[in-house]
């Protein structure tokens, strides 16, 4: 049996932690509140450490030294982040999901994450490429998007 389906959250070691990412960028995109309603909504845009076409950190050891906001996920907060996108492996177990077919560990290849759609790779603008008061024009739909079960 998997790991990931023979353990919870917190009984999985760091290893096992992290090998559930599946690379797909969608949680380093910058999110933006309505300060009137709270609503938070999705963008395009990525964060200044996220490499556009790898949709990696580029400084993963170091971003929370680097980026005041980056949340470091853990089983506790998974289950309490709605901005998560309903795609991302640590939220889909949380909720009893199982991983998606796409999922590399599923899939046994990476490409799997990007020719399902799920990707950020090729889809985002920059954070430093922003202009100021053009914010909502980065507001995006796709990054919740996840795509159907197979049979």
């Amino acid at each position: 049996m998997a790991f990931w389906d023979d353990k919870t959250l917190e009984e999985m070691s760091p290893t096992e932690w992290e090998a559930l990412c599946d690379g797909c960028g969608r949680c380093c995109l910058m999110k933006l509140e309505d300060e009137d309603t709270g609503e938070i909504y999705r963008s395009d845009v990525r964060c200044r450490l996220l490499d556009g076409k790898s949709c990696r950190c580029s400084d993963y050891p170091n971003r929370h030294d680097k980026v005041k906001d980056c949340i470091k996920l853990t089983p506790e907060n998974v289950r309490t982040i709605d901005w998560i996108p309903k795609s991302c492996a640590y939220r889909r177990l949380a909720e009893g999901r199982g991983l998606a077919w796409w999922h590399p560990l599923v899939s046994g290849d990476p490409q799997t994450v990007i020719d399902a759609g799920i990707s950020a790779t090729g889809r985002t603008v920059a954070e430093t490429e922003v202009k100021p008061g053009t914010w909502e024009d980065h507001i995006a739909e796709w990054p919740e998007w996840e795509p159907p079960e197979r049979g």
